[in-house]
This record gives C-alpha cells, structure tokens and sequence, in this order.
C-alpha cells in the first residue's frame, strides 16, 4: 500500500491531515498537540505522524517545500490514503501594510505564477483555485473562539522564493495579503478531487519592513494557526 514517497499502510493515515512543509514542524505538531502520535513514515526524511486531538484521529504530514513537492504528497495522500480533509499550517512573506509579523492568515484564494493552472486548464481558462468554504467559514469562527486575530484574503503561491521580476507592489495594490509556494496546489488538487482545504500561515518575515523570525521559530513556534487547523479540522 505504500507509494514512493510515503511508507505507510491502510489506516495509518487520518482523514483529516495537517501539512506542514518542514518536516521538523510536523514533528513538532506531532509530540506537542496530538496524543499517541505515532510515525508513519519518514521517506527522504520527510515526517508523517498519525495521533488522536480531543479523541479524533489526525494525522500530520511534511511536504517539502514548493508546488511540485507539496502536490506529490497530496496526490498521494487523496488517492492512495483517502484523506479528506486537509489543512495546510505554514509560513508566508507578509506584503501587505496591515500585515503584521506574526500575524495569522488565512487564505480565501491563492493567486499563483506557477504553470500549474496552464498545465491542467490550458491557456483560455484562468482556473481560480480557493479554499473549502465550509472549512474557512469554521476557522474563522475558532479562531474568534480562541480570541486569536486573523485576517482573511488573498494570497499568491510562487514558483521560485528569490524573485526579482516579480511586481510585489502590483500585488499589494491588488490586495494580497501575503506570499508563499503551497496553497494554489493544495487548492487545485482538492478540486480535483472533491475533498475540502484551507490554507493557514502564520506570517513569518516582512516585504515592507524587513523584518523576520529565526529559523527555529519557524520550525518550533507559531503555535496560534496549528490550534486553528486542529480545532477546525476535529469539528467537521
């Protein structure tokens, strides 16, 4: 039952899954918020856990960095795993003058650059790929549970992280919130396959001011969006 990239058997997977890039980070979700977790696989080192949080099963899944990455992944854990239900937890550059460092954001829309939509749709259809309602609809409500702030909108997925030619200021004008490599995949390929997504970040360094968090609080903090996923995820 394994596939190339995940080293697991039927029903080590949960339906509901977090999707961390790092893998460190899923390890981390994994000994601090889930109970009973148990590791699933770690091929390339690439982390999966499986635990419960308040009784339900949830599993957690590194992805590596990037759209053709995060989309072997999710292929293979709809296809293969039949999970239903996935919530991508990670950073993002915030562009935005209201967008603070360490801000939580959740995306309504990922707008990309990538060929991905190209690639699926042609070049006549401008295919818009946007987050489950029902999901975002709940985590906004957590969140205002929890009293942790959010801001919902859009944000852009891209192809390559050091971009010169990308037109940042456009962008903002335009309303995007924040940039990252993930979400326009993860919100394709769960259309695909009629299964729910949202996409949460938590806002890790600055366009505007410069400013940035340390890679181990990459790795070991931003604690505040992981809770949102997992309060989301268990309720639906």
């Amino acid at each position: 039952m394994s596939t190339p990239h995940i080293a697991a058997e039927p029903g080590d997977i949960a339906e509901r899954i977090l999707l961390p890039g790092d893998p460190l980070r899923a390890k981390f979700i994994a000994e601090h918020f889930l109970e009973n977790a148990k590791q699933y696989t770690s091929i390339r080192n690439i982390l999966g856990y499986t635990g419960t949080y308040k009784g339900v099963p949830v599993s957690v899944q590194g992805t590596g960095m990037g759209i053709p990455s995060i989309s072997i992944y999710i292929h293979e854990l709809i296809a293969t795993y039949g999970v239903k239900k996935l919530f991508r937890v990670g950073t993002c550059g915030a562009m935005h003058k209201d967008v603070k460092l360490r801000d939580v954001l959740i995306a309504q829309a990922a707008t990309t650059d990538s060929a991905i939509l190209r690639n699926i749709f042609g070049p006549s259809i401008n295919f818009a790929p946007i987050a489950d309602y029902s999901l975002l609809e709940r985590a906004v409500s957590n969140a205002r549970r929890l009293s942790l702030p959010v801001k919902v909108g859009n944000i852009i997925s891209v192809d390559r992280f050091y971009d010169e030619e990308i037109d940042n200021e456009k962008l903002t004008k335009y309303g995007i919130l924040g940039v990252e490599m993930e979400a326009a995949a993860l919100y394709t390929i769960a259309a695909q396959f009629h299964v729910q997504a949202l996409a949460i970040f938590t806002a890790s360094d600055h366009l505007l001011t410069g400013e940035g968090c340390t890679a181990e609080e990459r790795q070991n903090t931003f604690c505040d969006m992981i809770r949102i996923a997992l309060e989301t995820a268990v309720e639906t």
